[in-house]
């Protein structure tokens, strides 16, 4: 009698355990659409944090190091991001995100600005091989990030 009772009993602990886990871990595809967005907009923002440095003069220009930020950058805005901006996905829908739900309301202007940035970043990537040249495309590429963000992305309070 004993050994059912602490039997019944464990079993029913893990089941809690185990449903808890589960809860826990279970993530709605909305919710995995805005966890890939901003681990997109990390990695952009890293790249274009190195390429500000040395714009600045803030880190010493380093023309292989400048190179494969611009190209991490192009290759990030010219990726297909289309799955990452699930409907359902806002600030308005789930927690943790700041997109607001007027980008699924304007979709043209935010696929317009997305080109806007792709052209920025391909421009910084062909140039990237100098100071000179990051330092003429670093405001192209940081306006058009802002573009879209001024619009579309909830203000950090």
């Amino acid at each position: 009698m004993r050994f059912s009772r602490i039997f019944v009993t464990g079993s029913i602990v893990a089941s809690l355990i185990g449903t808890a886990v589960f809860a826990g871990s279970h993530i709605t595809p909305e919710m995995a659409a805005a966890k890939a967005r901003q681990s997109h907009m990390q990695l952009s923002a890293f790249n274009l944090g190195i390429l500000g440095e040395m714009a600045k003069g803030t880190v010493e220009f380093d023309a292989a190091a400048s190179q494969a930020a611009a190209d991490n950058l192009a290759a990030l805005a010219t990726m297909n991001q289309t799955a990452y901006w699930k409907a359902g996905s806002s600030n308005f829908d789930i927690e943790n995100t700041a997109a607001l739900p007027e980008i699924w309301d304007n979709i043209p202007d935010v696929v317009a600005k997305a080109q806007g940035l792709a052209e920025a970043a391909v421009a910084m990537q062909a140039s990237a091989g100098t100071l000179e040249g990051v330092q003429a495309n670093i405001g192209a590429v940081g306006g058009a990030c802002g573009a879209c963000h001024k619009v579309y992305r909830q203000p950090n309070n």
